[in-house]
């Protein structure tokens, strides 16, 4: 471990008097050091999707862009793993701006230099690289939320949170579509394509970086602040049991997470639901363009209204897991997919001409497939002590993008090419189908319960 990223080491703790006033500004500053920094991960993670229909203008085929592309999700599901574990062990207050930055440079080496576009091969080694960086993002968030949110507040603070993923994601459409507009009036002809898409995302993310890290801290315990089930007197089993001992990297992946069924339940579930997301999300531009009319700004509206849908979806999945089921997350998951499903044929099934059906569809899916994104990485956090956080939910990310995601992008568009739009559509509704399933498997499951008994 690199000195730099150590743990931040507790210190001598407050006076009494100081505690309350000193957690309740923490609190909030910390959510928003992770909620923002989180967000604009997403501002820099997804704009070769808006590029690549320019890309195909320049020669490049479906099956290429998405050999391509699906280079950021195999190094994604990798790092987010491996990072994960990393994680556990680092300041995430350090690592959180150090992944941030580094990805906003690979993107913005591939908006200024043009070689870095000039090959598939090239293409995939610069998104390979800001897919391994966009992975210390989640890890460190998750390790920030367990470690300043108690287990009876976690699932509604952790809904709250990941509808960071829609407002970064949703910001980065009108942002990308801003830097193609400011690049072509400021450079001419040169930056009139897609170039833009890549700048001045990047650029915001690096200032966002910054702020993040003025506004986060490790742990309580490293501002002199009491562990956060002491505070608020809340801990996850009668025994009072905290686990504020740092765990070793073998504890634990074989002590608390490879051995246990939910994780690698929860974990199998991510690769459908994740081929869902990124299936819809990734060739939406393509899609509506080919199929459906759109040009390039009404996909881009199309895409900011099926990030930013998922925004109150995502809060209303995890109230209903909180207080409709009782900290269950399977049945919510499992009604949550069963809509993504409908809106899914319907969305294909729409013929052209019918705009207003096709916002209507995509709009609807947003709503609801975050809900079931939130579910899966709050489960891991609830599945395994919170030292163990980065590391469970690495593991559900490793199968959600290599296998998902990759699928989304790789073989989604070898499907589409060789086939057709339908095959890839069956191949989504039978994923919906899937993962609706697994949700049920997990029906009963509370993950307090999971950790009373680890």
């Amino acid at each position: 471990m690199l000195n730099f990223l150590k743990p931040a080491p507790p210190v001598e703790r407050l006076p009494e008097d100081r505690i309350d006033p000193e957690y309740k500004k923490l609190r909030f500053q910390v959510f928003m050091g992770i909620f923002i920094g989180y967000a604009a991960y997403y501002l820099i993670r997804k704009n070769f999707s808006l590029a690549m229909p320019y890309l195909q203008e320049e020669g490049f085929t479906k099956t290429e862009l998405g050999l391509a592309l699906s280079a950021i999700s195999i190094s994604y599901g990798i790092s987010k793993f491996v990072m994960g574990t990393v994680s556990d062990r680092s300041n995430a207050r350090i690592f959180l701006p150090l992944g941030l930055i580094l990805s906003a440079i690979i993107s913005l080496l591939i908006g200024t230099i043009p070689v870095f576009t000039s090959s598939v091969a090239i293409m995939f080694v610069m998104l390979f690289l800001n897919g391994w960086f966009q992975g210390m993002g989640w890890p460190p968030s998750g390790r920030t939320l367990v470690h300043w949110f108690s287990v009876s507040e976690r699932g509604g603070k952790t809904a709250i949170w990941n509808v960071a993923h829609n407002v970064g994601g949703g910001l980065m459409a009108p942002l990308a579509i801003g830097g193609v507009a400011i690049m072509g009036a400021w450079f001419g002809e040169a930056y009139t394509s897609y170039q833009g898409v890549f700048i001045l995302p990047a650029i915001v993310a690096i200032i966002i970086a910054v702020i993040s890290y003025f506004l986060m801290r490790d742990t309580p315990q490293s501002v002199g602040l009491p562990p956060i089930e002491e505070y608020r007197d809340d801990y996850p089993s009668k025994s009072r049991k905290m686990y504020e001992t740092e765990l070793t990297t073998k504890e634990i992946l074989f002590k608390y997470v490879l051995n246990n069924k939910w994780v690698w339940a929860i974990a199998i579930a991510n690769v459908f639901v994740y081929f869902v997301r990124y299936g819809v999300l990734d060739w939406a531009p393509t899609y509506l363009n080919e199929e459906k009319g759109f040009d390039m700004e009404s996909s881009s509206v199309a895409y900011f209204l099926y990030e930013w849908a998922g925004i109150p979806g995502t809060l209303l999945c995890g109230y209903i897991s909180d207080k409709v089921f009782k900290g269950r997350r399977g049945p919510a998951g499992f009604v949550f997919m069963l809509g993504v499903l409908i809106a899914v044929v319907v969305y294909w099934l729409n013929p052209a001409g019918n705009p207003l059906i096709d916002n209507f569809a995509l709009i609807a899916i947003g709503f609801l497939i975050y809900g079931p994104v939130m579910l899966i990485g709050l489960q891991a956090l609830d599945f395994v002590p919170k030292k163990a956080a980065g590391t469970a939910a690495g593991l559900t990310g490793l199968f959600g993008y290599l296998g998902g995601a990759v699928m989304a992008n790789a073989l989604l568009g070898l499907i589409v090419e060789r086939v057709s739009w339908d095959a890839g559509f069956i191949l989504l509704t039978i994923s919906c189908v899937l993962a609706t399933i697994l949700f049920a498997v997990t029906w009963n499951v509370r993950g307090q319960d999971v950790v009373k008994n680890a």
